[in-house]
């Protein structure tokens, strides 16, 4: 049976960490209450690793991150919420989160954080005080939580809406790794052939003596330049990210770039998906969560990354402000996909909208899917076909040559 370390806490709060063998991590979980353990985290233990590697280790690495990623904040949020759910005060949690934590940056925000609440601050005030690990729509469901005395099951939602946006980008990211390689490898395989292959037929051509065709002399010239001037493509790959990154940093070319692509087919659809599924979840946690509409609203706009779909919230915000509602503003706004605003409209119609936002999300998590295998199936002989035409102009080129050293000779 696996090995699974887990870390948990028991009624006064004592930490403990041990391994149990488990065919599944439920049956850890459950085992762990039947002890009157609250359990933190369970991972099934990696073959090899000692105790001294497992959960809760304080020994910095030489190779440890120095910055706290969105994996650490999940995990964060994730085992306060089950810490407060224990019946642990929150100023004890979060000590409790310290110890268990290793020294680096996470540890560091913590123990910033528990400094905070001592000095009087809310768990909302002390993340605010934390600029840039938490967003605003992070602070706004704590603040709601804590103004409604729910700030555990808040936090526990929390944490599923995070898991639930990471599997969402993890989707998206999985997807892309096989053309990624693909293109990594046609253009190395481009330019083995340019400065290997190409260089050996080169002498001979010219013992020939006879002018080369067009097409022979650019593939030569190509690998001649390959060969002599390799890092000017280096120099200007780095010039050209940093041109993006300038052109991305001003709204009003952002916005430009943000619909064209909008407006190509297939990756369009597929930015329109993941922004509605976004804005949907939410939109939908914020309401269930005591937030208002229309300060979720604001919200959810600074959360969508394409800058077209976020100024269209710009209108409806206002036609709500008037009273006309969420779904008819956002049909008008011609931008969203049909499906979800009329989801939004039978949510408003009914008074379940947290409910259909919720489940808005939920279909277009599978939209997203299902478009990224839709435009992968097309991609992926793209790719293929790309690399085998140039591979077949630059073989061309040589034959051609060849032939005409041939007939030379002849």
């Amino acid at each position: 049976m696996p090995l699974y370390r887990y870390k948990a806490v028991d009624s006064a709060g004592a930490v403990t960490v041990g391994d149990f063998e488990a065919p599944q991590e439920s049956a850890v979980v459950d085992r762990l209450r039947d002890l009157g353990l609250m359990p933190i985290r369970v991972e099934q233990a990696q073959p090899g690793s000692g105790a001294a590697s497992g959960i809760g280790t304080s020994k910095r690495s030489l190779f440890a991150r120095r910055s706290i990623s969105s994996d650490d904040l999940l995990g964060f949020t994730r085992e306060l919420a089950t810490l407060l759910k224990a019946g642990l005060p929150l100023d004890r949690a979060l000590q409790v989160l310290i110890n268990l934590a290793p020294e680096g940056p996470l540890r560091d925000l913590q123990q910033q954080i528990r400094d905070d609440l001592r000095g009087g601050s809310s768990l909302s005030q002390a993340l605010e005080a934390q600029k840039g690990y938490f967003s605003r729509f992070y602070i706004n469901i704590v603040r709601a939580g804590e103004a409604g005395g729910a700030l555990p099951l808040v936090l526990g939602r929390l944490a599923e809406f995070l898991e639930r946006a990471r599997e969402l980008g993890d989707t998206v990211k999985s997807a892309l790794i096989y053309p990624v390689i693909l293109v990594v490898v046609s253009v190395a395989a481009l330019i083995a052939l340019l400065i290997f292959v190409v260089p050996q037929f080169q002498q001979m051509f010219q013992e020939a003596g006879k002018a080369l065709p067009l097409a022979t002399q650019i593939v030569i010239a190509a690998g001649d330049y390959l060969r002599s001037y390799w890092w000017t493509l280096l120099l200007a790959a780095f010039v050209l990210r940093l041109w993006w990154r300038e052109q991305m940093s001003k709204p009003a070319t952002r916005a430009k770039w943000d619909g064209r692509f909008l407006r190509l087919p297939l990756v369009g659809d597929l930015v329109a998906k993941v922004e509605t599924t976004r804005f949907a979840r939410t939109l939908g946690t914020l309401l269930g969560n005591g937030v208002s509409l229309l300060n979720g609203m604001l919200i959810v706009r600074e959360t969508l990354s394409n800058t077209v779909l976020a100024q269209a919230l710009d209108g409806v915000i206002v036609k709500l402000r008037e009273g006309r509602g969420l779904g008819q503003p956002l049909l008008e706004s011609g931008l969203y996909p049909p499906l979800a605003i009329h989801m939004i409209l039978v949510g408003e119609e009914t008074g379940r909208l947290e409910e259909m936002l919720l489940r808005v999300a939920e279909v277009y998590d599978r939209e997203v899917q299902i478009a990224v295998k839709r435009l992968l199936a097309l991609l992926e002989p793209a790719l293929i076909l790309g690399l085998a035409a140039m591979v077949g102009l630059i073989i061309m080129s040589i034959l051609v040559a060849l032939l005409s050293v041939n007939d030379l000779a002849i």
